[in-house]
């Protein structure tokens, strides 16, 4: 199983981090009709409650924000998935639909405020993975977005490179319905209030919508 760790340049920036892993064995789909009554049913209740200004207050967003500033990146240009996702919706605009699994990960993230990393743990080099800051110059791959600067920002990283940042995962490591093996990781950067309950329901959907065996859960810090 993976062991993942924090580096000592994000411990010193941001250590009240706290992380939570989901690895399963799963069947994925193009897509599935009762996840997307979930998410038109969260698309409902978001628009109907919450404005561009008060999803800044929502606290995963605040914290994975300020980490940003922490390490030195500004987060209204790199923008934390969560917040990006969230944003879309209040604009009006319809949700990317990509597979099942990604977007599962998705609406964990739209509902808890959190940004998730989500790779097809097949593609990942290495069972050692690790927490950092994105160096100048770092070669990254964004999904859907091409080369992506993650300087100065928080980054996941295998042992040949960066798979996942709060703002993109990277093409190498990307799901895909052929994809039989998830990790998804889940970057509290507000503490570990919440978190269990965010990797709980990442597990419960994972086995209702994509089949999930040998489901595994654990916490990193």
């Amino acid at each position: 199983m993976y062991t993942i760790t924090l580096s000592e340049d994000i411990k010193s920036r941001w250590p009240q981090y706290r992380g939570a892993a989901v690895y399963a064995t799963v069947t994925n789909t193009p897509y599935d009709e009762g996840l997307w009554t979930e998410i038109a049913h969260f698309t409902e209740h978001l628009q109907a409650t919450e404005t561009t200004e008060s999803i800044k207050q929502q606290t995963a967003i605040v914290a994975t924000r300020e980490a940003y500033r922490a390490c030195g990146k500004d987060p209204s240009r790199y923008r934390p998935s969560a917040e990006a996702l969230r944003r879309r919706l209040l604009r009006g605009l319809d949700l990317y639909q990509i597979d099942t699994l990604v977007d599962l990960i998705n609406l964990v993230s739209l509902r808890t405020g959190y940004s998730i990393g989500g790779f097809d743990a097949d593609r990942i080099q290495g069972t050692q993975l690790c927490l950092g800051i994105g160096r100048e110059g770092e070669p990254f791959e964004g999904i859907g977005r091409g080369p992506l600067n993650i300087a100065c920002m928080p980054v996941i990283r295998d042992t040949i490179g960066g798979i996942g940042t709060p703002t993109s995962d990277h093409e190498r490591t990307k799901m895909s319905v052929d994809t039989r093996h998830i990790l998804a990781i889940i970057n509290g950067y507000s503490g570990s209030e919440g978190l269990h309950e965010a990797a709980t329901l990442t597990a419960e959907l994972l086995q209702r919508y994509a089949s999930a065996e040998d489901c595994q859960v654990w916490f990193f810090e």
